[in-house]
């Protein structure tokens, strides 16, 4: 295991130890909206009941609770100990069953292929160094016509200061650059410190994802800015370059695999 995978289990699990951003269970109100705070509208049927769902490297206890208590088969994926532990003390106090597994996204040989109707991909892919590698791992354990859910951050965002100049916000860091991001200091919302992290270019998150065979249905930048915010903020950031983008796949039939499916939205 390659030493930024080291890096990033050990500062995941000391964000958990103190209590940062990204490692908080879910709230009852995200349990009372249901599928509304697991994708935007019509990502999802409602029919949940049974279905066999990854969620990929997203421990903390928020996410894998969230789907089963609408009744699917869940098993989480996460590089961090720590973050898996939050999963399952969330799953206890609700008397929920959940499946956890300490891996990389990139590494689910543990997992036979088709295993899965849903995988549930929260933003993450930064953390890899090969975002393909990622790709070929997830189309290999989704059933034929089962559901890729991810999201990601915006390489244009990666480039850019955090802080805003008397222009904007000032490009930095080449988009074809091939190693890791330099460190930062504070979490800004679109970065974490401590974390090692890379910048994805568009043709590998989007075009990486069909190549690994899944169809695109659909793509959003979900909306994070904020009129009122004052300069150098991560709504007023936001205005000006879109921290994520969330995309909606579908895994091309490949008559390999077998599998019950969800049906599209």
């Amino acid at each position: 295991m390659s030493s930024s995978y080291e890096h990033n289990r050990e500062a995941w699990d000391a964000r958990v130890t103190k209590g940062q951003p990204h490692t908080e269970p879910a709230s009852e109100k995200e349990f009372r909206a249901g599928l509304v705070a697991l994708a935007p509208k019509g990502w999802l049927d409602a029919e949940l009941q049974g279905r066999n769902v990854l969620c990929l490297a997203a421990g903390g206890g928020k996410h894998s609770v969230l789907f089963a208590a609408l009744g699917a088969n869940v098993t989480v994926v996460d590089l961090s100990p720590r973050k898996l532990e939050l999963d399952r003390r969330a799953a206890i106090a609700r008397r929920l069953r959940v499946t956890t597994v300490e891996t990389s996204m990139d590494n689910l040989r543990m997992f036979d292929s088709g295993s899965f109707e849903l995988v549930f991909h929260p933003v993450s892919t930064c953390y890899v160094p090969d975002v393909l590698s990622v790709y070929r791992e997830v189309a290999r354990v989704t059933a034929p016509a089962g559901l890729y859910i991810s999201q990601h951050k915006q390489p244009a965002s990666l480039q850019c200061d955090p802080l805003s100049g008397s222009g904007g916000y000032l490009v930095r860091e080449e988009y074809y650059r091939t190693s890791s991001l330099p460190d930062i200091r504070g979490d800004w919302q679109h970065r974490e410190a401590g974390t090692v992290e890379f910048l994805h270019r568009l043709e590998d998150l989007v075009g990486g994802m069909c190549r690994a065979g899944f169809a695109i249905e659909d793509v959003i930048e979900p909306r994070h800015w904020d009129d009122k915010a004052a300069p150098g903020t991560f709504g007023h950031r936001s205005k000006y370059l879109p921290p994520f983008i969330a995309i909606k796949a579908r895994r091309r039939f490949d008559g390999k695999s077998g599998g019950s499916t969800l049906r599209p939205a």
